[in-house]
């Protein structure tokens, strides 16, 4: 098996969190998370995934702070796995691979499931991305630039 490289000393903020997310299952867990599972089973359940692999990615993102283990709501003597906050904040990231992917893998009259607004019952509205003025913004309108390393200044 190759060994994946890691992206942990990387400072770019797509490569860094691979390490986390970069695999397929795990997104799927987080989906599957945000959906309401919680039990090893019922993510075993949801995505036919060999146990040994599930066990790892689980694992893997309590490790990485994404969930959490909890006790069993219902009393019984096994845990739940929940989303921490930091696991919470990959929703937009979900809603956005999401929505891509309902754009470009799908026919336009092939059946599949979409996020709705639970209270109104209402499709989800297309993630923008906007400027710090309100302005839309495409890839054209954008570059990646360093930020200052404090520890080079000699104050860090």
């Amino acid at each position: 098996m190759v060994k994946r490289t890691s992206h942990r000393e990387s400072r770019c903020g797509v490569a860094r969190p691979l390490d986390a997310i970069g695999d397929g299952w795990t997104l799927l867990i987080v989906r599957d998370a945000f959906d309401g599972l919680s039990r090893f089973g019922e993510f075993q359940k949801s995505l036919g995934l060999a146990k040994n692999i599930l066990a790892a990615r689980l694992r893997s993102l309590v490790a990485h702070g994404i969930m959490d283990t909890v006790p069993a709501s219902d009393g019984s003597p096994y845990q739940d796995y929940v989303l921490t906050e930091k696991g919470r904040g990959l929703f937009p990231v979900l809603v956005a691979l999401r929505q891509w992917g309902e754009d470009y893998f799908f026919e336009p009259d092939e059946a599949h499931v979409v996020l709705v607004d639970r209270k109104r019952g209402l499709p989800v509205r297309k993630l923008e991305l906007r400027s710090q003025d309100g302005r839309a913004l495409e890839p054209e309108d954008t570059v990646v630039r360093p930020l200052p390393d404090p520890a080079a200044d000699g104050r860090g």
